[in-house]
C-alpha cells in the first residue's frame, strides 16, 4: 500500500528531474519554516494593508483552531499570499510541480507552506498531504478552479474540493479575492485596491470514500457561496479596459479630458 502511494513522486524525478517527494514529507513531518513564514507574513502584511490597499471583510467567520479548508476564486499569484494574512496561524496550499524544479523557488515555497501538485492528472499524493495536514488540525488553500482565471467571470471549479471536504470532515470556508489581477504587469507590482470577502464555514459529514456524484454535489455548494462572496464583491459587474488608456463608462480617459474642459471652463468664467 505505501509502495502505491508513493507511485506519482516515484516517477516525478523522470518526468521533471526533480524528486517531488520531499516537499510532501516536509509540509507532513515540519511543516512551515518558522523563521521564513513569520518574517513574510511580517513584511508582507503592511504592503498589502498601505500599498494595495487591502480590505478583509468576514474575518470573524474563521475559527481560531481546528483543521480548516480555505476555498477561493484564483486570479493571480499574489492569491495565497493575501489569503495567508487571514489567519494568524500558517496555511498550507498547493502549488504547481513547474515551480519546485528550481532549487531555491522550491525551497522558499515549501518554507512557506506550499507543497507540489500535477494538475494535469488526478494527483493522489498531493491530496493525501492535504488530507494529513487537516487532520493535524492546520489549515489548507484550496483553489477549486484549478488554475488562474482572469479576467472575466469564475471558472469551472472541480470535484477534488467536495472530495477532500467530504473525506477530511473539515469546515470549509468560502472566500473571494477581487483585485489581485490588476496588481502585477510584468515586473511592475503596482497599487490596486485588493478585497477578500469571507463567508461563513460549511460543514459535511465525513465519508472515508466519497463518490464523484457526492464529491460533485459538494463542489457545487462550495463554488455557490465562493461566487454568492464574489458577487457581493462587485466581481460579476467588474468593469474591464477596452483599450490602452481607455475605460468604458466614464472611465479614467475619460475622467482626464472631463477635468481638462472643467480647467477649461473656469478659465473662461475668470476672464
Amino acid at each position: 500500500m505505501e509502495h502505491e502511494q508513493r507511485t506519482p513522486s516515484a516517477q516525478a524525478p523522470a518526468e521533471t528531474g526533480v524528486d517531488l517527494a520531499p516537499f510532501h514529507e516536509r509540509s507532513l513531518q515540519k511543516g512551515v519554516n518558522p523563521v521564513i513564514y513569520w518574517t513574510i507574513r511580517a513584511l508582507f502584511v503592511p504592503f498589502f494593508l498601505v500599498y494595495l490597499r487591502m480590505q478583509r471583510i468576514g474575518r470573524e467567520h474563521l475559527p481560531k483552531s481546528g483543521p480548516l479548508l480555505l476555498a477561493s476564486n484564483h486570479r493571480s499569484f499574489l492569491d495565497p499570499f493575501v489569503i495567508g494574512t487571514l489567519m494568524r496561524r500558517p496555511v498550507y496550499y498547493m502549488a504547481k510541480r513547474e515551480l519546485f524544479e528550481y532549487r531555491l523557488v522550491a525551497w522558499l515555497l515549501n518554507g512557506l507552506g506550499a507543497f507540489p501538485v500535477d494538475r494535469g492528472a488526478g494527483d493522489t499524493e498531493a491530496m493525501d498531504t492535504a488530507r494529513a495536514i487537516l487532520a493535524r488540525g492546520d489549515c489548507v488553500v484550496l483553489f477549486p478552479e484549478g488554475t488562474r482565471v482572469r479576467p472575466g467571470p469564475l471558472g469551472a471549479p472541480r470535484r477534488g474540493v467536495g472530495r477532500l471536504a467530504l473525506q477530511s470532515g473539515a469546515p470549509v470556508v468560502p472566500i473571494a479575492v477581487i483585485g489581485t489581477e490588476d496588481v502585477r504587469r510584468g515586473v511592475r507590482i503596482r497599487p490596486r485596491k485588493v478585497r477578500i470577502c469571507v463567508g461563513a464555514p460549511l460543514l459535511f459529514p465525513t465519508l472515508e470514500r466519497s463518490s464523484p456524484a457526492r464529491a460533485a454535489s459538494a463542489t457545487e455548494r462550495i463554488w455557490a457561496c465562493v461566487s454568492l462572496q464574489w458577487a457581493w464583491l462587485g466581481g460579476a459587474g467588474r468593469r474591464r479596459r477596452t483599450g490602452r488608456g481607455r475605460w468604458p463608462h466614464g472611465g479614467r480617459h475619460t475622467w482626464f479630458h472631463r477635468c481638462a474642459r472643467i480647467r477649461s471652463a473656469k478659465r473662461g468664467w475668470s476672464g
